[in-house]
């Protein structure tokens, strides 16, 4: 069992102080290609463990933190770090780089996994050369998700980390030689500030630990969900400039994220999920910025063949537009949990 990881605020933290956050956003059209759109604030994050007898019992013997997110909503992956390290992603536990099934290993034919702080943000899968289809979820059971398209079945679901941090000689290396590269950025590879208008980082979601749970059996179990691919961005997925022998050979902390619908969260938490962010018509209206980011001492990775050949998800489900709902999530309860979370069965 791999341990070492903790929920700090609205941010998931992997040992050698890898932070990752999952960003609302804007779900591009499918059709067409978009630079990157902002954050529209943090999904909330609740340990799995507080909840044994209304998850699903496959979450609880997982473990690791759920967070709620509606149908067709879609999502970006913010990372932080003050170190050099490689962190896996895992979309169903197909890689999220390489499509290749999640493995232990780092590989680097293909390269499975993304060298931060270098890669300072992920918004879908690798699908073509300089873009990306964008992380959008949909429920398990229609074959929509990325697993289902790849390996035929849907039984994972949810987002699946892991990092190897650098070993102590390659550190020690690091060290004699680094020095702060983007310091206007709030710290060595940290995202830009948020745009005018965007909703603050945090969690949005009234309530907490303290909420009462639904009593089991009150209602019939809801889906969950699991992630497609939206629309595509112009994004690099970076291939790596270290050699595998930089990093150990060991996943020093991994960390199973479930993806729960609003009715599933509200069965087990509680609490409702948070409104969703606004729509692309409304986004253009609020005239808040894109973004784009350029390393011009990077170059991008090759397309998967695997993830090249997965299909929109409104080849599935009917392309909805909700209203428009401005920005401002109800008031936060800024948490301050840094147990450590539970790991379990992979």
């Amino acid at each position: 069992m791999v341990a070492g990881v903790k929920v700090v605020g609205d941010a998931l933290e992997l040992p050698g102080g890898i932070q990752v956050r999952f960003m609302r956003t804007l779900r591009i059209p499918e059709t067409g290609t978009y630079p990157l759109p902002p954050g529209l604030g943090a999904f909330p994050l609740r340990h799995v463990a507080d909840y044994p007898h209304t998850v699903p019992e496959e979450w609880r013997r997982r473990g690791g933190v759920m967070l709620p997110v509606y149908q067709r909503e879609a999502m970006w992956l913010n990372f932080s770090a003050g170190v050099p390290a490689a962190l896996k992603v895992g979309v169903g536990k197909v890689c999220a780089v390489s499509g290749k099934p999640w493995s232990p290993a780092l590989s680097r034919r293909p390269q499975n996994y993304v060298a931060v702080p270098q890669q300072p943000w992920l918004d879908g899968i690798n699908s073509g050369d300089g873009f990306i289809r964008q992380f959008v979820a949909v429920p398990m059971g229609l074959g929509a998700t990325v697993e289902g398209q790849v390996t035929g079945e849907e039984r994972w679901g949810g987002v699946q980390l892991a990092v190897h941090e650098l070993t102590d000689t390659a550190r020690a290396a690091w060290q004699r030689t680094f020095h702060p590269a983007r310091p206007a950025d709030g710290g060595y590879g940290g995202p830009p500030p948020p745009p005018p208008g965007a909703a603050p980082a945090g969690p949005a979601a009234p309530g907490g630990f303290g909420c009462p749970p639904p009593s089991p059996g009150a209602a019939p179990a809801a889906r969950s969900m699991g992630l497609g691919a939206g629309g595509r961005m112009r994004q690099e997925v970076y291939a790596d400039q270290r050699p595998l022998s930089d990093y150990q050979a060991e996943a020093g902390g991994r960390v199973f994220v479930h993806l729960a619908s609003a009715a599933q969260w509200r069965q087990i938490t509680g609490e409702a999920a948070p409104p969703t962010p606004v729509t692309p018509q409304a986004y253009a209206q609020q005239g808040l910025p894109w973004f784009d980011y350029y390393d011009a001492d990077a170059a991008d990775l090759p397309a998967s063949a695997e993830l090249s050949g997965v299909r929109p998800t409104g080849h599935w489900l009917a392309d909805e537009q909700p209203g428009w709902t401005p920005p401002t999530p109800p008031p936060a309860v800024q948490l301050k949990d840094e147990r450590p979370v539970s790991d379990g069965e992979w």
